[in-house]
């Protein structure tokens, strides 16, 4: 059985990837409508493709949480021009800071946000050794662009993983 549920636009079915944020690409496995407290919800049942967690998102939340589609071909080119730039500073800010400004970023769930944090924790360790937390963050950044752009672009993680190398290797 095929269902879909339409929201602002968008029509996520059963089949469907999508991205939830801080956790990556997902299969919309299901839509069920759970009766909760007396009052029936529909949500979408969300399989992260990177670890097989299952999530259950409300369908009247899903703008709320973040969930979105994967990038489009427009979208990529955004990304790879912001792993590209090298107008960025780094101000002298402790590294906690740093860490709670770019875990923030990631949970936005915006590509463009954690593109902006895989560039600038890569150039950042280019000039001095990440922190525990910087290094965690920068593998969890990497993982979600690579997972995206893979889905997206239809390309195998390991070409995705080369190519980011290469827009780091001088």
């Amino acid at each position: 059985m095929r269902i879909a549920m339409k929201s602002n636009g968008k029509t996520f079915k059963v089949g469907d990837k999508a991205v939830y944020p801080a956790h990556g690409v997902g299969v919309i496995e299901s839509i069920e409508i759970k009766e909760i407290s007396g009052v029936k919800h529909t949500f979408y049942i969300l399989r992260i493709l990177d670890n097989d967690m299952t999530i259950m998102i409300p369908t009247k939340n899903i703008h709320s949480v973040g969930l979105r589609e994967v990038v489009s071909k427009k979208d990529i080119a955004k990304i790879y021009s912001i792993l590209k730039d090298r107008n960025t500073s780094f101000e002298n800010q402790a590294w906690n800071r740093r860490y709670r400004e770019y875990m923030n970023k990631i949970k936005t769930g915006s590509p463009f946000e954690i593109a902006e944090v895989f560039r600038d924790l890569i150039l950042l360790k280019m000039e001095k050794e990440l922190s525990f937390g910087e290094k965690r963050i920068l593998d969890m950044a990497r993982n979600l662009l690579v997972k995206e752009l893979s889905i997206a672009q239809n390309r195998p993680e390991e070409s995705i993983r080369q190519y980011l190398e290469e827009i780091f290797s001088y």
